[in-house]
């Protein structure tokens, strides 16, 4: 056997094998369920319907046990279940069938969730059941309830520093030896290979070259996938609106704020006359009393004192301003502490101060109270690429939550999903469009004729040309 270059190769093996044992710990830790990231996960898309006991009824059943009942059946029967139960359903599965007899007419809303996502949720309906949950002060969480993600990224620089010292050790026994293999064929060096020949012989060399361009074209890569991606962002709004007060306590329907989704491009922020249809009748707010919603009040140059709008609201000074509407949080405070002591003084202050601080842009040194709401944008597609909320709203019949999530359950609203071209095209292939009573689908009648006769129970996105190209990017 012959010892040349077997330092180089023995580099490239270990090397190699550093990478399938980072990639293995990366796969153990994705197949473990983690059940704090599963509460989370609960907490965002089921526990709007089901009881987070898991052992009693609410809209929907007990999900308690839930892995037990599909037992019979494949694991990605429930995943499917999960993802689509009209699907399921259709296709006549002997299990959604019962759920969906014992539970109709109410629907379950389907969930874009990964196979782990689905697990993490099954982990901790599973733990909360039987409570083996573990204390929820055990496990770090990070700011707004977030479950903290592991990162390996200290075990892989250790791991690779192992190796790399392991390497340099075999490489330099390996020139050992081939020395002493020369010198046994009758061969005289003039001595072993020093450590410092060895790294820099051309085969280390090279191999280290071709480390770094891989190296340096998966982060390339990684980085140009997840540029302008934002999933989670969930910035602070100038004035605390509360979609889980709106939405989820009082039910208001999402397109009475955001008009524009089911008939245009684009979902509209709400302009304030919206929000003063419902406030000028409820003038203080339930969580943050006058704080807010005079906010708003100061927008529009509307005076809750007399229940007027202010004339010639436009031409008042700043100055003025202030005395309206600090006599109004005045008044309020009097009429709920029955006298206007010093913490009154400060209060009234520390809401002028945030008044000004909501309606008026400093960047531009822009400091008119008069305007409209500076809102601040969560969700936010790339230019090339083309969204119609008409089209997914009004003919789609897709539900808000879909993208967006429990809206209905957040306090600030965050983007919930990631929004990618991937997941965009894994939703197209997955769901099923609404053929039924639907007259924007009357031209596919190849379809229709197909359903009728029975060969074919559904029609996905993707069979209509949802996944080609310029439907997205025109």
């Amino acid at each position: 056997m012959r010892y040349k270059s077997l330092s180089s190769r023995f580099l490239f093996i270990v090397t190699l094998l550093w990478c399938a044992t980072a990639l293995q710990a990366q796969d153990n830790g994705a197949a473990t369920a983690d059940i704090e990231a599963g509460k989370t996960l609960f907490k965002n898309n089921c526990a709007t319907c089901h009881n987070k006991n898991m052992k009693d009824n609410l809209t929907g059943p007990a999900l308690g046990g839930t892995q037990e009942r599909w037992a019979a059946y494949p694991k990605e029967d429930l995943y499917a279940w999960i993802r689509n139960s009209q699907a399921q359903i259709a296709a006549g599965h002997p299990r959604a069938t019962e759920l969906w007899n014992k539970w109709k007419p109410t629907l379950m809303t389907n969930f874009n969730l990964s196979d782990q996502e689905i697990d993490n949720i099954l982990a901790y309906i599973q733990c909360t059941y039987d409570g083996s949950c573990a204390p929820a002060a055990a496990v770090p969480a990070a700011a707004g309830g977030e479950a903290v993600k592991k990162d390996y990224t200290l075990q892989y620089v250790l791991l690779a520093l192992i190796l790399g010292v392991l390497a340099i050790i075999m490489a330099r026994i390996l020139s050992s030896l081939n020395f002493m293999l020369q010198v046994k064929e009758g061969n005289t060096p003039e001595k072993p290979k020093t450590l410092t020949q060895i790294l820099t012989s051309k085969g280390v060399v090279a191999f280290v070259i071709f480390a770094l361009v891989v190296l340096g074209g998966y982060t390339t890569v990684n980085n140009a996938i997840s540029l302008g991606r934002q999933q989670g962002y969930e910035p602070q709004q100038p004035i605390k609106f509360s979609h889980a007060t709106h939405a989820g306590l009082h039910k208001i329907d999402c397109q009475y704020c955001h008009d524009s989704a089911r008939r245009s491009k684009h979902s509209s922020i709400p302009a304030a006359n919206t929000c003063m249809n419902c406030h000028r009748a409820i003038k203080v707010g339930s969580t943050y009393g006058t704080a807010e919603l005079t906010k708003i009040f100061a927008s529009v140059g509307y005076d809750p004192g007399t229940d007027k709008y202010i004339p010639n609201y436009e031409d008042l000074s700043k100055e003025e301003i202030e005395q309206i509407y600090k006599k109004w949080i005045s008044d309020i405070y009097i009429t709920d502490k029955g006298t206007l002591d010093p913490m009154g003084e400060r209060t009234i202050n520390e809401q002028w101060d945030g008044i000004v601080e909501a309606l008026t842009d400093k960047k531009t040194r822009d400091f008119k109270i008069q305007g409209p709401i500076e809102w601040v944008r969560i969700h936010n597609l790339p230019d090339h690429a083309y969204f119609n909320h008409a089209q997914h709203v009004s003919v789609g019949k897709l539900a808000c939550q879909t993208c967006h999530g429990p809206v209905e359950a957040m306090e600030v609203v965050k983007q919930y999903s990631p929004l990618s071209m991937g997941w965009c095209i894994n939703c197209h292939r997955q769901t099923a469009v609404k053929f039924t009573e639907n007259p924007y689908y009357q031209s596919y009648a190849k379809f229709h004729k197909e359903i009728a006769k029975g060969e074919r129970d559904k029609v996905t996105v993707e069979e209509i040309g949802g996944l080609e190209c310029q439907k997205c990017h025109y």
